[in-house]
């Protein structure tokens, strides 16, 4: 009987080795993005991971612009699977680029049909949130704040404002269009004026807020959400947020999978998990953006944020973006690095004037000197608290 029986037993552990699946080796999913955004990713991550039995390798860079190029150089040699962090103001170059392949995650049902419209719907990027530039302060500090890019220009605040360098950051790059959307081929003109008032310029948004928050200078380009960062994290009503001329420029981010990923299915499935309700309902108190799934309730303290439905949003036709970016980067280098006048650069004219249309959301949404524009922040840590591009 024994006999019998432990000839049975052999018999199923041979079936059972037999007919199991082959152990796979642990797959790993290499993620590029902006520094300031492990605030989210670490908690959303491990729930990934535990889901799916994997290993998503997060690799950072400091801010939206250096992600981009850093995909490009990699082109021929791509070593991300998934990038996370390209806005509108960079998603044309990323597709003149041909480094994403196009995916519509089943989960972009949830997401509203003017988003998509507005950023991409060849689903090169999926976006995952959305929120508009402003310019912040401290209440207690400013009492009569600017109220128009003009005022910006003005002596009394030479030298007190903080902006992000659009070369490097896809903040900066934001506000630079939306001048861009209000002035036309007329921009250089504006940018020089601001030049000749000290504008301080830094490389990310990280090194502005932490300039900002330590009282180097007033006012910074920063988002329309500060205030209720400022309720939520801070108990706070101290942080004022302005839309210059009533205008607002929408930031929508989105996340791509990289042409030439060895881990195609799973890179799908990071992108339709982003956009969850489990991943999006812990976007905005990491984020301080909105998440674009509509089923995610937002937090109370988001009633503090400046109302982007009251202002008109500007929008620059995608044609244009494909078409002047570049040239646009490199005449804002020769007008603020390189000295140069706006005359010298020769704008290319363009039919880009002030496009403003009323949102269809009513929640959105060391240093050197180079001339009179001072160029910061090359040499200040990114500050992580918060995310920022």
């Amino acid at each position: 009987m024994r006999k019998v029986l432990a000839l049975l037993v052999v018999t199923l552990f041979v079936t059972s080795l037999l007919g199991a699946r082959p152990v796979k080796a642990e797959e790993t999913l290499t993620v590029y993005s902006y520094e300031s955004i492990e605030g989210w990713m670490k908690e959303i991550i491990p729930i990934f991971e535990k889901e799916y039995g994997v290993k998503v390798r997060l690799v950072t860079f400091g801010d939206a612009g250096e992600v981009l190029s850093k995909l490009i150089i990699e082109k021929n040699n791509p070593q991300a699977d998934v990038v996370v962090g390209i806005d509108n103001s960079y998603l044309q170059k990323a597709l003149q680029a041909d480094i994403l392949i196009p995916y519509k995650p089943e989960n972009a049902k949830y997401i509203p049909d003017w988003i998509i419209k507005d950023f991409d719907p060849t689903f090169h990027l999926t976006p995952y949130d959305y929120g508009a530039i402003a310019i912040v302060y401290k209440k207690d500090v400013v009492k009569n704040p600017p109220k128009t890019f003009e005022d910006l220009t003005k002596p009394e605040w030479k030298g007190k404002l903080i902006v992000e360098n659009p070369l490097t950051s896809s903040t900066g790059m934001a506000f630079f269009l939306w001048t861009i959307g209000v002035y036309g081929d007329k921009w250089p003109y504006y940018w020089e004026k601001l030049k000749q008032n000290d504008v301080i310029i830094v490389k990310g948004w990280g090194a502005g807020w932490e300039m900002w928050d330590k009282n180097q200078a007033p006012l910074f380009v920063s988002y329309a959400t500060d205030p209720a960062y400022a309720a939520c994290e801070e108990n706070s009503t101290n942080i004022g947020a302005i839309f210059l001329n009533n205008t607002a420029y929408v930031q929508i981010e989105g996340a791509g999978i990289v042409k030439g990923t060895k881990h195609l299915e799973l890179a799908k499935e990071f992108i339709n998990f982003l956009i969850s309700k489990t991943a999006q309902e812990k976007l905005p108190l990491n984020q301080w953006m909105y998440p674009v799934n509509k089923e995610v309730k937002l937090p109370a303290c988001f009633s503090y944020a400046l109302n982007v439905s009251s202002a008109k949003v500007i929008t620059i036709p995608s044609e244009e973006l494909a078409k002047n970016t570049d040239k646009w980067l490199k005449e804002w280098r020769a007008l603020m690095v390189e000295g140069k006048k706006p005359e010298e650069i020769s704008p290319t004219p363009t039919s880009t004037a002030p496009n403003t249309n009323k949102t269809e959301s009513s929640s959105g949404k060391g240093s050197s000197i180079c001339g009179p524009g001072l160029i910061v922040g090359l040499a200040i840590v990114p500050l992580l608290l918060r995310r920022r591009p």
